[in-house]
């Protein structure tokens, strides 16, 4: 038990040293020389104590502090108390730390300390990617010297945080950073955030609103325009009567069949029941579409070719997996100029793997087109589009088909020479069946 020491105490061992030696000094004679004696040992004692603990103090070789004697004894004792509680603190402190640091860790966003002046105090592994940092180099760094844009400089001194700052970044192509500031403990902290996808979720619902309004309105205009011409009193003659009817017969299909495309969509972007999958007879189903691709390819003579594994087949959604096949073999027909070419494969790939694939050798699709040809109503050329009679929804019909069937449709393209698209289906999907086929399920 650690003993505290207290004037009395220390006053009761001054008087019980130097009571014998003055005694000792009367007897003999000569007290103030033993008391001088007397003084000066104790003196020389307390500086060797001293010395043990400087010594101790600035080399520190142990934990343990020397072993003391007299009142030295408290002292050493009340310093090795002294830095076990210091120690533990500090053992505590760093664990706050060590949590604090794997908490902003954990942050599915960029933390970045800063003093007042924006030098960098502390930063996460995250910040270090999206902002392009350097830890610890840019340890101090003013970040507004780091990010050289001058809407963040001047939105760091205008100190107006309320609103949150959208930039974009220069590390990444296409990649918008939001950057939120929070005051503290005369510091600040930063959050940046990479809101791309919500931003181009935005944009993508901005652009199915408009298309989708687009597209209906110009069949809506044709049938009205007509339906006002037409008068009980005073009918259209015949023959303009049956273009008329014909037109609007023609528009009225074309909205029935976007509005069909949409509910199919929308059907297919819900929850599958992998459970209902039956097998596909895969080469059946391609000999259907070969004879639509057939009868839709009279006017542009194509050379078509279907490379077809007749044993193939998988287990799925006969009906998802038929949109999915069609579009893209009829894609292909329409977007290729006439005389062209476009080949159909359903094979089994090098690892064993169904794939089907459909490679023409039209115009081809700029690079900056492809990662967006899934997305609703997304055209590279709109005026070309409506004219092959597209809604801009069968990419992205085939898209969730083939999500929903644990498989990715690939999309390869160069200018001027063709694209392929592509989709392989895991071993898994393949199904192995006797060589009767009248239990499968078609279309």
């Amino acid at each position: 038990m650690y003993r505290v020491i207290n004037k009395q105490a220390l006053f009761k061992r001054l008087f019980l040293y130097f009571l014998p030696l003055t005694l000792i000094g009367i007897l003999i004679g000569a007290p103030f020389v033993l008391l001088f004696i007397g003084a000066v040992s104790l003196l020389l004692w307390h500086y060797h104590q001293l010395y043990r603990l400087s010594d101790w103090l600035l080399n520190q070789r142990s934990f343990n502090p020397p072993e003391g004697e007299g009142a030295w004894e408290q002292i050493f004792e009340g310093i090795y108390h002294l830095q076990h509680r210091n120690r533990k603190k500090r053992n505590e402190l760093a664990e706050l730390i060590r949590r604090f640091r794997e908490g902003a860790e954990a942050v599915p966003d960029a933390v970045v300390v800063l003093q007042q002046d924006m030098s960098i105090v502390w930063c996460n592994q995250l910040a270090l990617k999206v902002l392009g940092l350097q830890w610890p180099t840019d340890h101090g760094q003013r970040l507004d010297n780091l990010i050289r844009d001058p809407k963040f400089a001047r939105y760091m001194h205008d100190h107006e945080f309320d609103d949150p700052l959208e930039l974009d970044s220069g590390h990444a192509s296409e990649q918008v950073l939001e950057f939120r500031v929070m005051p503290y403990a005369e510091q600040l902290m930063m959050v940046v955030r990479d809101i791309t996808r919500l931003k181009q979720l935005e944009q993508m619902r901005k652009d199915f609103v408009a298309n989708v309004s687009h597209e209906l309105r110009t069949p809506l205009t044709v049938v009205t325009g007509y339906l006002e011409m037409l008068d009980s009193d005073n009918l259209p003659p015949p023959s303009m009567w049956n273009k008329a009817h014909h037109t609007m017969i023609e528009q009225c299909k074309r909205m029935d069949s976007l509005v069909n495309q949409l509910l199919s969509l929308s059907r297919i972007e819900g929850a599958r029941k992998q459970d209902n999958d039956k097998p596909v007879n895969v080469p059946k189903m391609l000999s259907l579409i070969e004879i639509e691709a057939k009868s839709l390819n009279q006017e542009k003579h194509h050379q078509l070719v279907f490379n077809i594994d007749q044993s193939l087949d998988i287990v799925g959604s006969a009906d998802e997996l038929r949109s999915a096949f069609s579009n893209l073999v009829f894609n292909a027909i329409h977007y290729t100029k006439p005389e062209g070419q476009v080949a159909v494969s359903w094979q089994v790939d090098a690892d064993g793997q169904p794939r089907f694939s459909v490679i023409d050798n039209g115009d081809g699709i700029a690079p900056e087109h492809i990662h967006r040809l899934t997305e609703r109503f997304y055209r590279v050329d709109k005026a070309r589009s409506r004219k092959t009679g597209g809604s801009g929804l069968g990419l992205a019909i085939t898209k969730h088909v083939l999500t929903r069937h644990d498989s990715i449709l690939e999309i390869n393209s160069t200018l001027g020479e063709g694209s392929t698209f592509s989709f392989t289906f895991t071993k898994s999907k393949q199904a192995f069946m006797t060589n009767t086929k009248s239990h499968k399920s078609v279309t």
